[in-house]
Formats: structure tokens, C-alpha cells, sequence
């Protein structure tokens, strides 16, 4: 067996060694000509030689095991592919004509396959237009602009997952058009202006129809000039800025006759609800520390909806506000400690039907190549304070492996 795969590798190794060495025969000399037939060494894509159309794939695994325990019950040990994505993005024709894909297919990603509904594979898929360096027209599936962290790559953050924050008044990905205005100089005042016009009930939504859309608007902020290589977009200040960078950004986000219990996410709704959501971000970055807060909110008038048929049955808009801090320091030698502490308060209409909660978060992680490689692990504990007045005391613990290109 030894001998077979030491056979194999060998193998592999020299048929890697020919196709290098004919590459290098067929590439143009001339540097220009190269830079437009292969992308950089950090991605791997193509440029046809005629430069009409560009390809770069990526993929990535987040792999995790992890073990919590509830008041009252016993232990749960949790074992899961978190996220499995595919991305391709590049442009046809002309570089101001780009598109993204990115597909999920871990169980988390596509839900509950039934039948005669596929499984909901498709996280973007989006046209852009860039008619100047600084405008770009986005037409299709993608992220809204909300709240920081959930704009964030989740293969960009600092801790395992998201804050229970997001989990609840996050307005995620929708399908329509989107509109990016930004002018980004890491010496002087910069700023960027986003805005959506969306069908309102998320990703791959097909189940119904409705008369309302959402509209999103966001305004970022640079007052100390613009994050090196754009990291107000990627937590842990891998960059360790020289400077101190500060991002302060504000975001509104109406949807008419939402569908969903939050919008373009959660349960269907018996009855359609506008929905207001506003979420206001800060972020920090200097020397290896990161400090970032964020506050969000989700309104609507009348939250609880009731089933016409049975009116024991109700689902309720999920309405209230949450708050994060986050702040963390990145060793030279690339490790990095991070804590947060979230609150997150329910309107008084829903109180019987959700607690309020307060989480506190430590965490270690392990950047081998930057966001791409890397191990991290933390622990949370919760505080879950029921209408009724009594305290539940969760916590978890999780280590998680991410490797992607």
C-alpha cells in the first residue's frame, strides 16, 4: 500500500512538473499579455487571451464540532459542516460587466428539501454594471446593505458565527436591483452610499406573491481615511493598520407587506406586515486590535398575526432591538483572542412568546493564511430571561476549522 501511494504522489508530481513547464512554453512573454491570461497567485481563475471574458473560483469548508448544554437539559454534542460555498465571479465582455455566484450546499444552506420545491442552493447570483470606477449597478440575488457583520463574508469573521443579534434583525439577501456609490482614499475623508430595491421575502422566494417591496439605503463613513486592502469588510485587523481607521455607518430598511416573521427570513406570516428595520455600526481597527459595535432594530405596527382558520394559532413579527460589542488583538505571531457581549430586548407585544437575552462570547483563533486558513474555537454563555421572570443559563463551547481559496 506504502509503495502504491508513494507511486501515485510521484506520478502526480511529475504530470504537475509537464503541464508547468508547457504553460510557460504557451505563455505570451510579454508581462501585460500574462497579466491578462492567468489572475493572481492568490486565486485561481482565468482571463481569455482575448480578455472577453474572466473567471476566479473559489471555494471554502467550515468544518465544526462543539457541545452545549440548556437549563434543564442534558448535553448536546454538535458535529456539522457549518458552510460548504462555491463562488465564481469575474466579467463577460468587458470588465464593467462582472457577475457573482455563489451556491451553499451544506444542510444549513439549502433547509428542508420537499417535494416538489428543490433545495435552496442558490445564495447569489447578481449582474453588475461599473459604468465609472466609482458606480456600480448590481441587478439580481445578493446580500442587502444592513448591518456590518452580516455584509461581512462569513468566512470573515472573528468568532465561529455571527451574533444572536444578526441571527434575529438581520434583513439578509434579496432579489432586485442594487445601486453602490463609494470614493475610497486611506489618507483623506472617504465615504460609500448603498441602496437596494428588493422583492422583500429573501432568497429564492417563489411560494407566493405580494404587492409590497423593500427599500434599503446604507451610508458609510471614513473620517481617518479608507481600511488597507478594505478591511471595514473583514474582521480582525489582519493588516495591522499603521493608523487608526475608524468606519461609522447608518442603515434604513423598509419592507412592505412582508410575508416572513423578519422580513426576508423566519416563519410565514398569516397576515402581510411592513416592517422598519434600522441598524447604525462602528469599527475600529489599529496595530492589531479591532473594537466594533453595532445596534439593530426591526418595528412594525400590530406584530402578532392569527390563522383566520384557527384562531389558536398566531406567529408574531419577531420585533425589539439588539446591541454587540466586539474587541479583540491580533498577536504577531497570528494568534488572537476576541470577546464579545451582545443584549438583545423584545417588544413588549411579543414578550409572552420570546425571552430576552444576553450572551457573552470569548474566543481563540489560529490565522494560518489569513481568513482562509484558520482554526478558531470560544465559548459562549447565555442568559435567557423569561416573561414569566425566571433565568435560564445556557452555554455552548465550539471549535471550528475553515480552509478555502
Amino acid at each position: 500500500m506504502k509503495n502504491f501511494l508513494l507511486s501515485i504522489v510521484l506520478m502526480f508530481t511529475l504530470i504537475t512538473m509537464a503541464q508547468e513547464q508547457q504553460l510557460t512554453k504557451e505563455l505570451p512573454a510579454k508581462k501585460s499579455e500574462l497579466n491578462h491570461y492567468l489572475t493572481s497567485s492568490k486565486k485561481l481563475g482565468f482571463t481569455e487571451k482575448d480578455s472577453l471574458f474572466q473567471v476566479i473560483i473559489g471555494f471554502r469548508v467550515q468544518s465544526r464540532i462543539g457541545f452545549g448544554k440548556e437549563e434543564g437539559e442534558s448535553g448536546v454534542v454538535e458535529g456539522e459542516i457549518r458552510r460548504m460555498r462555491l463562488k465564481l465571479d469575474g466579467f463577460v465582455y468587458n470588465p464593467k460587466f462582472g457577475y457573482k455566484v455563489e451556491l451553499g450546499f451544506s444542510a444549513r444552506d439549502i433547509g428542508t428539501v420537499a417535494v416538489g420545491n428543490s433545495g435552496n442552493v442558490i445564495l447569489d447570483g447578481v449582474l453588475f454594471y461599473k459604468p465609472t470606477s466609482h458606480f456600480t449597478i448590481g441587478f439580481g440575488q445578493t446580500k442587502l446593505p444592513g448591518n456590518n457583520q452580516r455584509v461581512i463574508s462569513s468566512n470573515s469573521l472573528e468568532l465561529t458565527d455571527r451574533s444572536i443579534n444578526n441571527s434575529k434583525f438581520n434583513i439578509d439577501r434579496d432579489f432586485g436591483v442594487f445601486l453602490d456609490y463609494s470614493k475610497q482614499n486611506p489618507e483623506h475623508f472617504s465615504y460609500a452610499l448603498k441602496g437596494a430595491i428588493t422583492k422583500g421575502e429573501g432568497r429564492n422566494w417563489v411560494k407566493t406573491k405580494d404587492d409590497g417591496i423593500a427599500l434599503t439605503g446604507k451610508v458609510e463613513l471614513f473620517p481617518l481615511g479608507a481600511f488597507t486592502k478594505n478591511g471595514s469588510n473583514f474582521e480582525a485587523d489582519l493588516t495591522r493598520e499603521k493608523t487608526l481607521k475608524w468606519m461609522v455607518s447608518g442603515a434604513f430598511s423598509q419592507n412592505n407587506n412582508a410575508l416572513r416573521s423578519q422580513g426576508q427570513l423566519g416563519s410565514s406570516l398569516y397576515e402581510s406586515r411592513t416592517l422598519q428595520s434600522l441598524f447604525f455600526d462602528t469599527m475600529f481597527k489599529y496595530n492589531g486590535w479591532t473594537a466594533s459595535a453595532a445596534y439593530m432594530s426591526r418595528t412594525t405596527d400590530n406584530p402578532i398575526t392569527i390563522n383566520p382558520l384557527d384562531i389558536t394559532k398566531q406567529q408574531a413579527v419577531y420585533v425589539g432591538y439588539g446591541v454587540d460589542t466586539q474587541l479583540s488583538y491580533l498577536f504577531p505571531s497570528d494568534y488572537q483572542i476576541i470577546g464579545r457581549f451582545s443584549t438583545q430586548k423584545v417588544n413588549d407585544a411579543i414578550q409572552t412568546l420570546s425571552p430576552d437575552v444576553d450572551e457573552y462570547t470569548i474566543g481563540l483563533s489560529k490565522y494560518i493564511f489569513g481568513h482562509k486558513v484558520k482554526v478558531q474555537a470560544e465559548v459562549s454563555y447565555d442568559d435567557v430571561k423569561n416573561f414569566s421572570g425566571s433565568v435560564d443559563n445556557n452555554w455552548f463551547g465550539r471549535l471550528q476549522v475553515e480552509i478555502g481559496i
